[in-house]
C-alpha cells in the first residue's frame, strides 16, 4: 500500500512537472505573438507617417513638374492600397508598391534642379529620409521578432505546446524584392 501511494505520488509529481512545463511553454509562445503584435504595430506606426508626409512631398513637386501625372497617380494608388490593407502581408505587399512609387518621384526630382533648392521640399526629404530610417529599423525589429517565434514554435519541445494550442508559423516578413538586390550602375 505504501509502495502504491509512493508511485502514485512520483507519478502526480511527474504529471504536475510535464504540465507545468507545457503551461509554462504555451505562456511564452503567446509573449512572442504579442511581441510580434507589437512589433508590427511600430512598423504600421513607421508607414502611416511616410504616407502622411507624401502628400506634402507630392503637392510640392506638383507645382514644378505638373506634366509628371502617371508618377503622381501610382503614388496615390500606392498610398490607397497602404490605407486599404487590413492585414499585414496585404501592408508589406502594398509598402512595396509605395517603395517603387517614391523612387519614382525622387528620379523625377533629378531633372528638377529648382525643385532640389526648394526650402520647402528639402525639408520634406529629409522628414522623408528620417521616416525610411525608422521604417527600415522597425521592419527589422518585426522579422526578428517573427523570426525568434517562428523558431521557438519549431523547438522541442516547444513544437508539441504550439500544436496543442494552435500555434502556427507566421511567414509575413518584410523582404527585399529581387530587383533591389541588383546594384546600380555608375558611370562618368
Amino acid at each position: 500500500m505504501k509502495i502504491g501511494l509512493a508511485i502514485l505520488a512520483v507519478l502526480l509529481l511527474i504529471g504536475f512537472g510535464l504540465g507545468g512545463s507545457i503551461v509554462s511553454t504555451r505562456n511564452d509562445l503567446v509573449v512572442q505573438r504579442e511581441a510580434i503584435n507589437g512589433s508590427w504595430a511600430q512598423v504600421d506606426v513607421a508607414l502611416q507617417r511616410r504616407a502622411d508626409l507624401i502628400p506634402n512631398l507630392v503637392e510640392t513637386v506638383k507645382g514644378f513638374a505638373s506634366q509628371e501625372k502617371e508618377v503622381f497617380s501610382n503614388l496615390a494608388n500606392a498610398r490607397a492600397a497602404l490605407a486599404g490593407a487590413r492585414n499585414p502581408q496585404e501592408k508589406i505587399q502594398a509598402n512595396s508598391m509605395l517603395d517603387g512609387a517614391i523612387g519614382r518621384l525622387l528620379v523625377i526630382v533629378e531633372n528638377y534642379p529648382q525643385l532640389k533648392s526648394n526650402e520647402n521640399f528639402l525639408r520634406l526629404q529629409d522628414e522623408l529620409a528620417g521616416t525610411e530610417n525608422r521604417i527600415a529599423v522597425e521592419r527589422r525589429k518585426y522579422n526578428e521578432t517573427v523570426q525568434k517565434f517562428n523558431t521557438s514554435i519549431e523547438l522541442f519541445p516547444n513544437n508539441i505546446a504550439a500544436a496543442m494550442f494552435g500555434f502556427s508559423r507566421n511567414d509575413a516578413y518584410f523582404k527585399t524584392e529581387p530587383a533591389a538586390r541588383t546594384a546600380p550602375k555608375v558611370s562618368f
